[in-house]
């Protein structure tokens, strides 16, 4: 991978390689762009094979913040970090006041969240060390967990889809195939079980699978096997990359909606999902609830605001689908668009802010 070529590819600011020889701390802060604000997006901790599938995966989740930040209307710029590491063993406190100490030296260009590996507890120990970390525990007056939050977007931007592929947003009856049980997943699930919606669910954690299986009578399948079954809705609720050529050729289902950063494999098949009239709902907007919980910590959080805000991406994933129809372009292209529109009207306003502020300085 040629880094900097592809950093200009996509314009990214800044790309900073963080080290703690003593905690065994290895990871990557990526800014991508800050022209909406400081750079909010979440620390996710992996089993990386390489240090380049790790800098990849930094480098897309940072670009896929600015855009969700940007279409959800927030006033904050993209970024995430990564740490090079197996979370259900490498993790130690030294490791995240480490982390915590090279946020802080970025002075507010970047603010960082739970992730996938994260917790609400990482986050209080990264908060010993610096203010500009969000989801830390509620004692701290923040909202905690954001899973929950994230599930209930996620929930409403499906039913928008419904809507559009079925002529209804009620999801009773439907069947719908959730890939991962998660934290989001599983909240997810609590509400497709309360609407009625008949569940299918995998994961390569049995005991996830179980508790789902025991608590909403869902139906397991093997993970190799989700791709294919006879649904409604494909929910994509673990990692990225999932529609791509050898999955895209399966899907039974009208819907693509779920939790999952990336899903795309690659911007083409995206438009092969368009090709097929598949409704796909771009998982960086369908999945900004958590982004939009958490942001809402930086104004002094209130529960009630940041739920109504996030129950607003069901009128802008409409935009989006109907942007989509209108133009006969794929959904997430449509996406793209509102928020490139928007990020490039606010570059604008700020480049004009600061000539005239260029320009007083050179009359003193």
């Amino acid at each position: 991978m040629e880094i900097m070529k592809y950093m200009e590819k996509y314009d990214y600011e800044q790309l900073i390689f963080c080290q703690d020889r003593e905690s065994g701390l290895k990871a990557f802060i990526c800014i991508h762009d800050t022209t909406l604000g400081p750079a909010l997006g979440g620390l996710r901790m992996w089993t990386y094979e390489s240090e380049e599938a790790a800098i990849e995966d930094a480098l897309r989740l940072a670009r896929g913040m600015t855009y969700k930040n940007a279409v959800a209307g927030l006033n904050l710029g993209g970024g995430k970090t990564v740490i090079m590491g197996d979370p259900k063993k490498d993790k130690n406190e030294a490791m995240f006041r480490a982390l915590g100490r090279f946020i802080q030296g970025l002075n507010g260009r970047y603010i960082t969240a739970e992730d996938v590996g994260t917790t609400v507890e990482d986050m209080d120990i990264i908060h010993e060390e610096t203010d500009y970390v969000t989801g830390i525990s509620a004692e701290f007056g923040s909202s905690g967990n954001p899973s929950p939050v994230t599930a209930y977007g996620v929930y409403k931007g499906m039913k928008a889809a419904a809507k559009v592929a079925f002529g209804s947003d009620s999801l009773e009856g439907k069947t719908i195939a959730v890939q991962g049980v998660g934290h989001v997943a599983y909240a997810l699930l609590e509400h497709l079980h309360k609407e009625g919606a008949r569940l299918i669910v995998t994961d390569i954690n049995e005991e996830a699978v179980k508790r789902a299986v025991e608590a909403f009578g869902a139906k397991a399948v093997d993970p190799k096997d989700i791709y294919g079954v006879d649904c409604d809705i494909f929910s994509p609720c673990a990692l990225g990359a999932v529609i791509n050529d050898e999955t895209i050729p399966q899907l039974k289902a009208k819907v693509v909606a779920g939790s999952a950063n990336n899903q795309l494999k690659d911007e083409r098949h995206g438009d092969i999902l368009h090709e097929k009239g598949i409704i796909y709902a771009p998982d960086y907007v369908i999945n900004a609830g958590g982004v939009i919980n958490v942001a809402d910590e930086l104004l002094g959080y209130n529960r009630e605001r940041a739920l109504k805000k996030v129950e607003g991406l069901y009128d802008r994933l409409l935009e989006i689908f109907e942007i989509s129809a209108r133009e006969g372009i794929p959904t997430y292209k449509a996406a793209d668009r509102l928020a490139e529109e928007r990020i490039a009207k606010m570059k604008n306003a700020r480049s004009t802010f600061l000539k005239n502020e260029k320009s007083l300085l050179n009359r003193r």
